[in-house]
């Protein structure tokens, strides 16, 4: 009797724990190195039904601003409210998908590579940001696979515009890792301002043998390249002046990209990449004070609002707005640390940190007839997620290569159905190669946090800590801005669940080791 009563507890126990992990982790593994994602069988029939009316195969438009915060949109609570209206960025929000719950890694680098490769940044080795005159030992791009490289193999043209930072040597730049072609620069606007802002840089600029030794390690200069073929300077940037244009050069680009594509008959697939609103913000002629706030900052919103509804009303002209996904976001919090010239963001931290502030970004989908107009959404959708919904509306799903793991999702019927759900379900939040942070439904467990030792200082002062006995947890709907942590009190039903998804994905590391291409700092165990 011992023994039957011990067997038929066993098998509650199980029958229990089956349950749990159903309700915690409802995802359907479909390869194995595909994340598993939530089936959502009717939106994905009314997605393949939208599809089908489709003439042709659809134009991907991401827009990606840098460093631009959650609040400095006026849909997501900014605008007019604090002093930089976008009128044209809250057109789109409420004609297509407005994602409040849309997350990218907490610095630029890592951010990019997820959303070009669709693989969270300890996979790729592009754990942070590359520093003036610093190259990684290894070339991350040898085994790596861009959404670009993909696309262009199925029929698509594919280019960047604007910003890069994910590698400034032969082999790294876009032309070289699957873009037909691109213009930008390799590095990231502050990098080019400390070699013509005195006021700022006085102890770099003025000292010629300091100023001379750096600036031979930064190609100083907008690039243009084809695949297959050498980059070539189209701009130096020499002074501030130069700096403020580059905006407007990379939209020109933009603008003469898209009409030649379409003189092709051939679907696109383009990032524009915004040098703004990354410090030091230099605005365009005729932007200086043109926001209400008139700081350079805000009227760098201003510009940027100003390029994305050109690019729009481009779409319109053509008349292929309708045949076109645009995805606005931006790489990362506001850099609270460079303040006044950062962003807005209502929640606790800013860059740098897997606070709400670092990581919870801007979302918004609009495509005209496809995605229903005036739709919100608080789905989870990661930034890597890009990654697989741009090769599955260009019909390539299938040539996503098997040898790494592809941390994305496959978003389009959520974003397509016109009451899609999300089909990711967690979000997994990283300091380099350090777990941080699991996002599922709206709690947030943190199992490692920043402690910011001073006002602003996300990034120049704080340090990493491990949490105690039990994590911290944040219903991020009652304390959005993850002020006292509820785990034990109240969240102890969830605890098990949260830590499960968390060592199932760290499992995933056991076939699809993390990649070192020395970006670790010395000393440090990241």
């Amino acid at each position: 009797m011992k023994r039957l009563i011990a067997i038929i507890s066993c098998l509650l126990f199980l029958t229990t724990i089956k349950a749990q992990q159903n309700y915690f982790n409802p995802t359907v593994k479909v390869k194995d190195y595909l994340e598993p994602a939530i089936p959502h069988p009717t939106q994905d029939a009314e997605m393949k039904a939208k599809l089908s009316r489709l003439p042709k195969k659809p134009n991907i438009l991401i827009l990606l601003i840098d460093d631009m915060g959650y609040g400095d949109i006026g849909a997501f609570g900014g605008g007019y409210a604090i002093g930089a209206p976008t009128p044209y960025m809250d057109k789109l929000a409420h004609e297509g998908l407005q994602l409040t719950s849309t997350y990218s890694q907490p610095t630029c680098t890592p951010t990019r590579a997820a959303l070009m490769t669709g693989r969270i940044p300890a996979r790729s080795g592009l754990t942070r940001p590359t520093l003036t005159g610093e190259h990684p030992k290894v070339n991350p791009w040898a085994s790596e696979n861009t959404a670009a490289k993909i696309l262009s193999q199925s029929g698509y043209i594919t280019a960047i515009s604007g910003k890069w930072h994910l590698g400034e040597t032969e082999g790294s730049l876009p032309n070289d890792v699957g873009y037909d072609e691109w213009l930008g620069f390799s590095g990231v606007q502050s990098e080019y301002a400390q070699f013509v802002n005195e006021w700022i840089y006085p102890d770099l600029i003025n000292k010629p043998e300091r100023y001379n030794a750096m600036k031979k390690l930064v190609e100083q200069a907008i690039v243009t390249g084809k695949k297959g073929q050498k980059n070539k300077v189209v701009q130096p940037i020499e002074n501030i002046n130069d700096l403020a244009k580059v905006d407007q050069i990379f939209a020109n680009y933009s603008e003469d990209f898209i009409k030649r594509a379409v003189k092709d008959n051939k679907p696109f697939y383009l990032i524009h990449s915004f040098s703004k609103v990354h410090n030091d913000n230099y605005v365009s002629e005729g932007y200086k004070g043109k926001s209400p706030a008139a700081f350079p900052y805000k009227d760098a919103v201003v510009e940027v609002d100003d390029i994305v509804g050109r690019l729009m009303k481009l779409l319109t002209d053509l008349k292929i707005d309708d045949n076109t996904l645009v995805f606005i976001t931006s790489d990362n919090g506001p850099n609270e640390d460079v303040w006044p010239d950062c962003g807005y963001t209502p929640f606790r931290g800013g860059k740098g940190t897997t606070w709400e502030g670092g990581v919870r970004v801007p979302g918004i989908a609009y495509w005209k007839g496809m995605i229903k107009p005036g739709r919100i959404s608080d789905g989870l959708f990661d930034l890597c997620d890009l990654f697989n919904t741009s090769i599955s509306l260009g019909g390539a799903y299938s040539k996503i290569p098997a040898a790494n793991y592809i941390d994305g999702v496959d978003q389009s019927s959520f974003l397509l159905s016109d009451t899609g759900k999300s089909n990711r379900n967690a979000v997994f939040m990283y300091s380099e190669t350090s777990l941080m942070a699991v996002r599922w439904q709206e709690y947030k467990m943190h199992i490692k946090v920043f402690n910011t030792s001073a006002k602003r200082k996300n990034i120049d002062e704080s340090t990493i800590e491990g949490t105690g006995m039990s994590p911290w947890v944040y219903n991020l709907y009652s304390d959005p801005k993850e002020q006292i942590s509820s785990g034990h009190r109240f969240f102890e039903w969830g605890l098990p669940g949260m830590l499960g998804l968390a060592g199932a994905h760290l499992a995933t590391y056991q076939k699809y080791p993390m990649k070192d291409i020395g970006l670790k700092k010395p000393g440090s165990d990241d």
